[in-house]
């Protein structure tokens, strides 16, 4: 599944692309068989599509495959050996150890000079330098220095001859003309022993940009282990994709002000790659669902009732298909609308209209169904079932009246009524919710609720 934080990295490399009229690349890096599959693959390209970056833009590149670029991986680390950049080892975890004292230190370069030629089994090592330090330039975190002497001769190629990680990531990005790597903090470990392998490769490192990591509300790292961190995810439960774009967008970066509702396109002129925070960035579900009710009430009511389609539909919809009447819900929808903070709460919202009877919602008829509720539904009923119209402002003068006999307000009083007809405390409007349901269908579920009651008691 795509993350959260993979997805606010690439808006962060889209918007720097798109700015300087440069492009951005995808390139999948799927060289761990066990982690490579075809729909994963396709799972990050319609999750990038979802969140505006795709291939019809002349500014989107790829997707290349890291897999595809095996023999010049091997190319270039044999060309570091060649140099005497490189040198083979045969050392085991165990021998190491045994040199040391300790399993947690790093090589100890023994085999620098030992001249070793390949055999099956053998790792090819990276020879770092052992004195002074390399300096990273990071537009977001200035210039750390790293000390070349705690930087141990790192492997760039496996027993099997088989290039790892590191030099594969160089060399690709060496291949795509890739200029600027934007990502995210847990790389910036890395980054010293890939701008040596650039180096030594004759070519200049790309600008680095280490963006902060994405913290929980307990300040711990956004883990898919434990946290819900797969935009798909948050798609599939109706956050709009413009709301997750705005939203993501200022996890680490601000465009200053008291704004922050804004479309991308605003964003994308606003944004500086240099003002990025280094602190950790909260991802606040709460005040990212809030957004997503700004965004749902700025809909036009047609876009509104098509991107609730998906939910009205199974296996969210628990009414039948021929039950669903198009029309009824496009009136009904406005309404909805200004209460929605995802979309996926459409469906509690108006399936009292599709299903022949309300749902049971046990909590919502015990908050309402108080002592007395029984004369309510009773009174009610025979004012509903003499009043000469059916419209919503006369059903409302009607409860308020009934609510007066029974020394109730309005909102007391509509409670029972708006169980037995919607079968939950909260809703829709419930005078309107009665106009759009009918007489019939109203009177038939007072009388239904009536007689639950009276087997209860």
């Amino acid at each position: 599944m795509f993350h959260v934080g993979g997805a606010r990295s690439a808006l962060y490399n889209w918007a720097v692309a798109r700015q300087s009229g440069g492009t951005f690349v995808l390139r999948i890096e799927d060289t761990d068989a066990a982690r490579n599959k075809p729909e994963w693959i396709d799972g990050i390209i319609s999750a990038l599509a979802a969140i505006g970056i795709h291939g019809e833009d002349v500014a989107f590149e790829g997707p290349y495959f890291q897999s595809h670029n095996a023999a010049r991986h091997s190319e270039a680390a044999q060309q570091l050996y060649s140099a005497g950049k490189a040198y083979y080892c045969d050392c085991t975890r165990e021998q190491l150890k045994e040199r040391t004292g300790s399993e947690h230190l790093g090589y100890d370069g023994f085999c620098r000079d030992r001249g070793l030629a390949f055999e099956e089994g053998r790792a090819l090592r990276f020879q770092t330098p052992d004195e002074g330090e390399t300096v990273v330039v990071d537009l977001i975190r200035g210039e750390p220095a790293f000390p070349n002497g705690a930087i141990e001769d790192f492997v760039i190629a496996r027993g099997d001859e088989s290039p790892v990680f590191l030099i594969a990531n160089v060399v690709d990005d060496l291949d795509e003309g890739i200029t600027q790597v934007i990502r995210g903090e847990e790389h910036l470990s890395n980054t010293p022993k890939q701008q040596m392998l650039w180096e030594a490769l004759g070519a200049e490192p790309p600008v680095w940009a280490h963006l902060p990591v994405i913290v929980n509300e307990k300040r711990q790292k956004l883990s898919k282990r434990r946290d819900k961190v797969a935009l798909e995810d948050y798609l599939a439960e109706g956050f709009l994709p413009e709301a997750m774009v705005n939203y993501l967008m200022l996890l680490g970066w601000g465009p200053g002000g008291d704004r922050e509702i804004m479309p991308y396109e605003e964003l994308e002129q606003l944004f500086r790659i240099e003002d990025v925070n280094t602190a950790p960035a909260f991802f606040d579900v709460k005040k990212l669902t809030a957004f997503n009710g700004d965004y749902i009430r700025a809909l036009a009511p047609a876009q509104f009732a098509a991107v609730c389609a998906p939910w009205l539909v199974a296996p969210y919809a628990p009414w039948q298909p021929e039950a669903f009447d198009q029309a009824l819900f496009e009136t009904v929808a406005p309404l909805a609308q200004t209460r929605l903070a995802l979309l996926s709460e459409i469906t509690s919202y108006v399936d009292f209209l599709f299903l022949d009877a309300p749902v049971e919602d046990e909590a919502s008829w015990n908050k309402a169904m108080k002592a007395g509720a029984e004369n309510i539904l009773a009174d009610a009923r025979a004012e509903f079932a003499t009043v000469a119209g059916w419209e919503a402002d006369g059903l409302k003068a009607i409860t308020l009246a009934v609510g007066e006999k029974h020394g109730l307000k309005l909102g007391k009083a509509q409670a029972p009524i708006r169980v037995a007809v919607t079968g939950r405390t909260i809703g829709l409007p419930l005078f309107e919710s009665m106009e759009l349901l009918g007489r019939d269908r109203v009177l038939a579920r007072l009388d239904a609720a009536a007689e639950k009651l009276a087997a209860r008691a």
